[in-house]
């Protein structure tokens, strides 16, 4: 890839990238594209300690839901710089 096709792909938000991203690998059926994304993000390491009880039911749900809002472009928080790289690696 040419450095003037990875500088136009930073110079895009990081909404666009993930949008982009996300279709390319849609298209591909590329899971392991979409398992490292949700592995990079900043609740997913909250999922790996979820308690089975019926009362943590509802912190899990919570946990689920902020992790699907992150996986959706909803707050990427530090994980962003990390994340926009490897948008930009995957569409180069």
């Amino acid at each position: 890839m040419t450095t003037d096709h990875i500088a136009e792909l930073d110079s895009l938000s990081t909404e666009e990238l993930r949008r982009r991203a996300f279709a390319r690998a849609t298209e591909r059926h590329d899971l392991a594209f979409f398992w490292s994304v949700l592995q990079h993000l900043p609740h997913a390491d909250d999922t790996e300690e979820l308690d089975a009880s019926l009362g943590a039911v509802g912190a899990s749900v919570d946990d689920a839901v902020a992790l699907w809002r992150e996986f959706t472009g909803h707050g990427y928080g530090d994980a962003e710089p990390l994340l926009r790289a490897a948008f930009i690696d995957y569409l180069s």
